[in-house]
């Protein structure tokens, strides 16, 4: 039997969803998190994917004007090479590495829906990527600017994508740490970790709209009412996130998400380790 989402859960989880899916802290990871903690059951992975649209309809509002830009100049470089310039490539890039996200979504979809959410997977994962962030931060040269990015630099950070796949991950927290080992500084490495999110998430909440509603066990059954309201919080919410990490991160460093992770991965662990919580 699947249990049916209350509206209490719905709002609280749609919250959930826009505050963590920009922070490098992983939003399906909290999702799992605070359905366990404070309802007893997985919300499932249809639900996240489903109100990632709201958070990404943020992303496309926040950086309207740039994404209509690059849409346009990408068009205009297909016609004309002479038209071809970074706008035009960061087009491409985009394209390009939003690939290997899309061939592994689709192959290890069950996976994902099914073992990677065990809790025990999670809070091991939110610590080691604390790590991940301290390397970064410690070794990275931060010179390049968005400027100044390349093909490489957009297929290693679209492949550092593939791990937000695993709860707990954080595709924001992957990509800015590819981008940062890459020499860019956190704003673009940030800004363009925006933008390679737009069309795996997009695809991924569509392709789950059917589960969402018919979640066969593997989550609780939600309604579209309720889908649609935790869907219009996450977009509220994200966008406030976004305008508010592009400010922090270009005065602050990725360490301070890590501390955060770092002590959450623990309190999960004890929690699981003396059976307050159960990883499944």
């Amino acid at each position: 039997m699947t249990d049916t989402m209350t509206w209490a859960q719905s709002i609280v989880l749609g919250a959930v969803q826009g505050l963590t899916e920009f922070l490098p802290i992983s939003s399906s990871g909290h999702l799992r998190i605070v359905s366990e903690l404070w309802f007893g059951e997985d919300a499932g992975a249809s639900f996240t994917a489903v109100t990632q649209l709201g958070t990404e309809a943020a992303v496309l509002v926040f950086f309207f004007k740039d994404i209509v830009r690059i849409v346009a100049a990408w068009f205009r470089g297909l016609a004309d090479k002479q038209q071809r310039g970074l706008d035009y490539r960061i087009g491409w890039y985009v394209i390009l590495a939003t690939i290997p996200i899309g061939i592994l979504g689709l192959l290890f979809k069950d996976q994902i829906r099914t073992t990677g959410r065990n809790l025990w997977l999670v809070a091991t994962v939110l610590i080691l990527f604390a790590v991940v962030f301290w390397i970064a931060e410690r070794y990275s040269t931060k010179e390049r600017s968005l400027e100044q990015l390349t093909l490489k630099d957009g297929l290693v950070m679209g492949s550092a994508q593939c791990l937000a796949l695993i709860p707990g991950v954080s595709r924001s927290g992957a990509t800015a740490s590819a981008g940062l080992f890459l020499g860019l500084n956190r704003e673009a490495a940030f800004r363009f970790s925006f933008l390679l999110a737009i069309p795996a998430v997009t695809a991924s909440g569509l392709f789950s709209l059917p589960d969402a509603f018919n979640p066969s066990g593997d989550g609780m059954e939600a309604s579209g009412s309720q889908l649609l309201v935790a869907t219009l919080i996450a977009f509220v919410v994200g966008y406030a996130s976004i305008a508010w990490l592009l400010q922090f991160v270009s005065k602050h460093s990725m360490n301070w998400f890590g501390g955060y992770r770092i002590i959450l991965g623990v309190t999960i662990i004890i929690l699981l380790s003396t059976g307050v919580i159960s990883a499944t």
